[in-house]
């Protein structure tokens, strides 16, 4: 098996909004039980039980944030969602593999969805923060005059 790195949560991949930050961090949590589960070789059930919160806890993770980027008019909003249904597409397609042949769960595996996590948030994520930023002094500003 591939030897896959824990992700340390790192101010590098804030985004300026602490209720996203918090769940990305949640996810690097998540990530991390499966990588250890994955080392010890625990049970295949126990393993298939944590993609499946992976799964869920990354559409009420990626809904706050399309909440969020909706309601300020973050243009690229369509492309950025787009984006969140192929990582649950993949965890979902993930999760019926691994119920058919635990083998299916592999290192490799575990690292790519792992890594595109990462990608996304240093990449897509990193994106929004200017517009936010903009859109956080333009409010300032109206609430000053």
């Amino acid at each position: 098996m591939i030897d896959i790195e824990k992700i340390e949560w790192d101010p590098k991949y804030s985004v300026d909004i602490e209720e996203i930050d918090v769940h990305q961090k949640k996810m690097f949590e998540l990530f991390n039980q499966l990588i250890d589960m994955k080392k010890t070789k625990t049970d295949n059930k126990d393993c298939i039980n944590m993609i499946s919160d992976i799964n869920e806890y990354s559409k009420f993770y990626f809904s706050s944030e399309e909440r969020y980027l909706k309601k300020k008019g973050y243009p690229d909003f369509g492309a950025h969602a787009k984006a969140h249904r192929q990582f649950t597409k993949a965890s979902i397609t993930l999760r019926r593999e691994i119920s058919d042949d635990i083998g299916n769960l592999t290192g490799e595996v575990i690292k790519e969805l792992r890594d595109w996590l990462i990608d996304h948030i240093l990449t897509l994520d990193s994106l929004y923060i200017p517009f936010l930023r903009i859109d956080k002094y333009i409010e300032d500003s109206k609430r000053k005059n």
